[in-house]
């Protein structure tokens, strides 16, 4: 999760917190302490690539399921070096949001937290916490975007990194292709990939794929309705390591997530959200109390993401 459940007292009186996430607050917050760079001025070499697959389809055939109109997609076609995901503090929050250091073409469909906002352990005082930290975490190379996550000896630099086309829509359906090249060595670091309100009223967060890299992943949801009730669900035999196609689907009074396209959970009414929400490609310090080593590293691989639209139901 995000931190939420410690913190939503406290971003409930912050203004700035009405966009994407906990620790979109960050404008507030001072820049992470200086450290001696021990990230490579060059990315490391690419993971394998995934077996080629198509795109999931853009409708459920089945009467009375929700219709997708596809609204974005990329197997990342177009490179943007290390470095590229500069300057990401303009209309943050929004869907005017960008990064200036990307290529012109990449400015329109991603945005990533701003280098200095503080990631959900920092925010939330645990023993060992991170900044976002987008310019020496992100790059674009042979059809994958790269998320190498380190910690040299201070603090963890992390990055979430967000599709414009996802950017506060009322229902939608998420997709994304991934593998952590490294799991047995990324102890401490975690994705946690979520929708979170737009604006307040803050009354949502759902997760997934949410889990520390070095493990499995999991679905979890919180609804202020249900108090501090969860909804979650941890699929056997699913981890990191592998290539894993994730899927959530969001539509009137439903919530279903799948995996390699198996629907691996479904919820309904109050669990629901009924706001517009933001997708966010978030990966950051473990919140289990596992610490990164000193001079470690984590990097996700991503080979494709698609955006839909709620186009009705099937009829």
């Amino acid at each position: 999760m995000n931190g939420w459940w410690k913190s939503a007292v406290r971003n409930l009186a912050c203004l700035a917190a009405a966009g994407l996430t906990v620790t979109a607050c960050g404008t507030t917050f001072s820049a992470p302490p200086s450290s001696d760079g021990s990230a490579s001025s060059s990315p490391p070499s690419s993971a394998s690539s995934p077996a080629s697959s198509d795109p999931p389809s853009a409708t459920v055939e089945a009467v009375g399921s929700p219709l997708w109109q596809l609204k974005w997609q990329t197997d990342f076609p177009e490179p943007a070096p290390l470095g590229s995901f500069s300057g990401c503090d303009h209309n943050d929050r929004t869907p005017a949001a960008f990064c200036s250091g990307l290529p012109s073409a990449l400015q329109s469909q991603w945005w990533a937290y701003p280098t200095g906002w503080p990631d959900s352990a920092t925010e939330v005082h645990m023993k060992l916490g991170g900044y976002y930290d987008p310019s020496r975490t992100i790059w674009i190379s042979d059809g994958q975007m790269h998320v190498r996550l380190f910690r040299d000896t201070g603090p963890i630099h992390s990055a979430a990194v967000v599709p414009k086309a996802a950017i506060g829509l009322m229902y939608g359906k998420y997709v994304e292709r991934f593998r952590v090249s490294n799991p047995e060595s990324s102890t401490g670091y975690k994705g946690s990939h979520l929708l979170w309100p737009t604006s307040e009223p803050l009354k949502y967060e759902v997760d997934f794929p949410e889990g520390e890299f070095d493990s499995g992943f999991c679905v979890h949801v919180h609804s202020v309705s249900q108090g501090s009730a969860t909804k979650n669900i941890c699929p056997a035999g699913v981890t990191w390591a592998t290539w894993n196609t994730t899927e959530t689907e969001w539509w009137p009074g439903n919530l279903a997530f799948f995996i390699n396209g198996t629907e691996v959970y479904h919820l309904t009414g109050k669990w629901v959200p009924d706001q517009p929400m933001s997708w966010i490609i978030q990966n950051e310090t473990a919140l289990n109390g596992e610490i990164a080593p000193q001079n470690s590293s984590a990097q996700l691989n991503i080979s494709y993401v698609g955006v839909y639209t709620y186009a009705g139901k099937k009829t």
